[in-house]
């Protein structure tokens, strides 16, 4: 089987494995311990905290380990928000195209806490505008949160553009990214945000680990109580393994990230352009945009999207439709309408998402991909 579901998960990488094991077996220490067993393992947390810190572009002291990007979004949007004194009830801005952890923690603090929430359109190509991010902030603003990447179309928004919209705008308001799918695909450091979402499990470490980086200076209030750990910002005995095998997996993520991009954009681009020309109806999702090397959807007009999954499968090819956390929703997706397609267009997309280990013929898995796509959807078109 050809796994092309990257986007929703990938393996473990051994040299990830390798660096975890100790923390798994022998050195089992609480962190928060101050005998010798808690002392080891607490050094290596630390340490592994300044890995992540210098691949995302900030400071030990300003990265949180969470259990994911679910918990990394939650903790930034809310605890930001909730942190923000003399802002409540406030303002947060945000876009249409947004991860549902981004969006539901949103709309957890309109329900619950008063906040007014503004979402912004995208273009057709899933693009907001930085002006128009930069107009929407208010003067009770407390957080701005634009994806780097989107999971289901690719698109790639500029965010230092973003960044630099809002510092115009007059006040200062931190800015969040959710770079669950930007981490090893694009460079972390330099876009100028106070707040990036990062999960191990699309870069190689296992799922249940990930990173809240925001800054120091920004209060934050914490989404999970308890013993104080992570600089009181996030409670709970900390996943010591976890933190060590996704600074590992960012490591070697951002090391390979030239490589493994220019492999996975030939292929991308040379697949992309053989299914819109041997499949009628086939179109690019959002391809008027920059988007992820290893990322590419379809719509298929007139075949079911699951239908197509399904005969992909048979013939080998393992992929999906769009975000795995809406896997098994009857929803049209709220990615797809916000770029302007109709219920039943979003019911026909298909995403590929590569790994970015370097294909050893690009031309011929493309070509190949192509082939089974057509005779996939060629099949459901033609019917039981």
């Amino acid at each position: 089987m050809l796994y092309l579901d990257h986007a929703a998960s990938g393996p473990v990488r051994p040299e990830v494995l390798e660096a975890m094991a100790p923390f798994l077996t022998r050195r089992y220490g609480n962190p928060s311990s101050v005998h010798g067993y808690g002392e080891d393992v607490s050094s290596a947390l630390e340490d592994a905290r300044a890995r992540v810190a210098r691949v995302v572009g900030m400071r030990p002291g300003d990265i949180v380990f969470t259990s994911g990007g679910t918990e990394a979004n939650n903790l930034a949007v809310a605890g930001i928000t909730l942190g923000a004194r003399g802002r409540t009830p406030g303002h947060v801005v945000t876009t249409a195209v947004e991860h549902e952890s981004v969006l539901a923690a949103c709309d957890h603090l309109r329900r619950l806490h008063g906040y007014t929430i503004t979402v912004l359109p995208v273009d057709g190509n899933g693009r907001v505008d930085p002006d128009a991010v930069a107009a929407a902030v208010r003067d009770d603003t407390a957080l701005v949160s634009v994806g780097w990447a989107n999971n289901e179309t690719g698109t790639v928004q500029d965010l230092p553009a973003v960044v630099a919209a809002v510092a115009a705008a007059g006040r200062p308001v931190p800015v969040h990214s959710d770079a669950v799918q930007a981490a090893g695909w694009l460079p972390l450091g330099g876009s100028g945000v106070s707040a990036l979402s990062i999960t191990g499990h699309k870069l190689g470490a296992p799922a249940g680990t990930g990173v809240a980086a925001i800054r120091g200076r920004i209060p934050l209030e914490p989404v999970i109580h308890g013993g104080g750990q992570e600089r009181g910002r996030r409670s709970g005995t900390q996943n010591v393994a976890g933190a060590v095998g996704i600074a590992r997996a960012l490591e070697l993520a951002e090391h390979e990230r030239a490589d493994a991009a220019a492999s996975a954009r030939s292929v991308r681009d040379a697949f992309g352009a053989q299914v819109v020309a041997e499949v009628p109806g086939a179109r690019v999702t959002a391809a008027g945009a920059e988007r992820l090397p290893g990322l590419i959807a379809f719509t298929f007009a007139g075949a079911s999207g699951e239908a197509v999954l399904l005969e992909l499968e048979r013939r080998g090819i393992v992929t999906s439709s769009g975000s795995a956390c809406a896997a098994g929703s009857s929803d049209a997706s709220h990615v797809l309408l916000a770029l302007g397609l109709d219920d039943d267009a979003t019911r026909t997309a298909v995403r590929f998402s590569f790994g970015r280990t370097p294909a050893p013929d690009p031309a011929g898995l493309a070509s190949s991909l192509a082939a089974a796509v057509a005779a996939s959807v060629a099949a459901v078109r033609s019917g039981p």
